[in-house]
């Protein structure tokens, strides 16, 4: 659903359309709602085509009453409104769980287990269950039991140590490594990779995504440069950390960026020529010892022209070398465009669903509901008849 074709319904919530497109067409989900890595997980899986009820509170939100529902990453999926302290509403959340592939949740360990929706009882229900669980430090360890962000996932790591130029602080690359690389897409993999499994064996399993584990295997080729020689462990003095002259960001005459990464001789000759020098005339490009000297050149020259001035003299030139875009600027790039890299649902534009499949392709079925809003067509679609619905209102464990 794309557009002007995503319709909102009377209460509040989206319209859906029955069916879906995507790899994973016809897998059943119940997502028990949390914030940040887990609902990334589930947005990239529904926009898979994954069918997945997301069960959540229907009180204490993040969005005002009568604004749009902002939160992306709800998308592509219905709400369900549950009151998971009713006994009514974990006996409705078990009896679904016999009729899916895959439960989620986010919740800090030993949450599920004391609401009764724990891995247990939900293998009980359905030894083909397949249940994802994110958590910063894992479901076990000295930290298990403790807060924190992705900031403190990050550090402990060794993701966030790296980040920073020479002499200064390490800097947090937003929550990208954590909640989402670490994180999100983590568990969107293990939740995958275990459904094929149980398809496989009909064996179920539990899926612990934890931000640190994740982060740290984002570090995995950091760690072969390290024992391979190739990596200082100081920040700002590596080939990836801005400590080379010719993978940095450069300020260019009316205060915005040009990206370069000219790593290969060939694209660096390319850059080379394109801010007007002659490879001969300077040390050799990897030649650590003239780094400092080279960079405060190349910044020089970056200064000399604007953003579009340089983007100009490098399109089409294999210099590796790309103009810096905003959040909002990116939908615009021509080959964001090219590609619909970026796709608008009512109204709203955002990145579309990645990465892309040929013959079963991925789309966004609808934008965000507010809690609970889809209850009632959610639960008749999975079986709940209209009587039963009204009846678990009724007892409060459903909003």
């Amino acid at each position: 659903m794309r557009g002007d074709d995503a319709g909102a319904a009377d209460d509040g919530g989206t319209s859906w359309e029955g069916t879906v497109a995507g790899p994973l067409s016809g897998i059943k989900i119940i997502e028990l709602a949390g914030i940040g890595p887990s609902p990334y997980a589930c947005m990239l899986l529904a926009d898979a085509g994954a069918d997945i009820l997301r069960f959540e509170r229907t009180s204490g939100g993040m969005i005002p009453e009568g604004l749009p529902n902002w939160d992306l990453l709800n998308r592509s999926r219905r709400s369900v409104g549950i009151d998971l302290k009713n006994p009514e509403a974990v006996a409705l959340l078990l009896e679904l769980v016999a009729d899916a592939d895959v439960v989620i949740e986010g919740f800090r360990p030993g949450v599920a287990e004391r609401l009764g929706v724990g891995p247990d009882e939900c293998l009980a229900a359905n030894p083909a269950i397949v249940y994802g669980r994110m958590t910063g430090w894992g479901q076990d360890g000295a930290l298990a039991d403790r807060a924190g962000h992705d900031i403190n996932y990050i550090a402990i790591s060794g993701a966030l140590w790296p980040m920073g130029r020479s002499g200064d602080i390490p800097v947090p690359p937003l929550n990208l490594v954590g909640d989402f690389g670490g994180g999100g897409m983590m568990l969107a993999f293990g939740v995958t990779s275990a459904l094929l499994s149980a398809r496989a064996t009909g064996v179920g399993q539990v899926v612990d995504a934890a931000m640190t584990d994740g982060s740290a295997s984002l570090m995995t080729m950091v760690h072969a440069f390290r024992f391979a020689g190739l990596w200082e462990d100081e920040r700002g003095a590596n080939m990836l950390d801005t400590g080379a002259h010719f993978y940095e960001v450069y300020e260019t005459s009316d205060g915005k960026y040009m990206s370069v990464g000219a790593i290969e001789r060939k694209f660096y000759a390319e850059l080379m020529a394109g801010l007007g020098l002659e490879v001969s005339d300077y040390p050799d490009q990897m030649d650590r010892s003239s780094w400092v000297d080279m960079k405060a050149l190349f910044a020089e020259r970056f200064k000399t022209k604007t953003r579009d001035e340089w983007s100009a003299i490098f399109e089409g030139v294999d210099a590796c070398t790309l103009p810096v875009l905003s959040p909002a600027e990116a939908p615009d790039h021509p080959h964001n465009r090219d590609r619909g890299t970026f796709v608008e649902v009512e109204g709203v534009v955002q990145p579309g669903p990645a990465p892309r499949f040929s013959a079963t392709p991925s789309e966004i079925s609808k934008p965000p509901s507010y809690a609970g809003a889809d209850t009632d067509e959610a639960l008749a679609s999975w079986g709940i008849d209209a009587s039963r619905v009204a009846a678990l209102r009724s007892a409060g464990a459903i909003g």
